[in-house]
């Protein structure tokens, strides 16, 4: 398992088009992969998880994946993320 802090920088956060993207682009990788935001865990496969956590432009969250090709999903995910 391997985790990573990232700031998310994208202008709108992940709400709706961007959220939608995030966990299409999460679901290509087989590792689990998680979301945590003070303590909450998200699934990063969800859409609801992901868009009900309403988190904005400027949130750090840490990034989590477990899984055969978990520094790849960490890479493209932190990536995305950081793109404003």
């Amino acid at each position: 398992m391997r985790e990573r802090k990232v700031k998310i920088s994208l202008k709108d956060g992940l709400k709706s088009k961007p959220a939608a993207q995030f966990v299409e682009k999460a679901n290509t990788f087989s590792s689990h992969i998680t979301l945590i935001r003070n303590e909450r865990v998200i699934a990063a496969k969800s859409i609801m998880g992901v868009m009900a956590a309403a988190l904005g432009p400027g949130t750090e969250v840490i990034l989590m994946a477990e899984g055969t090709d978990e520094i790849k999903a960490l890479d493209s995910l932190e990536e995305f993320l950081s793109t404003p």
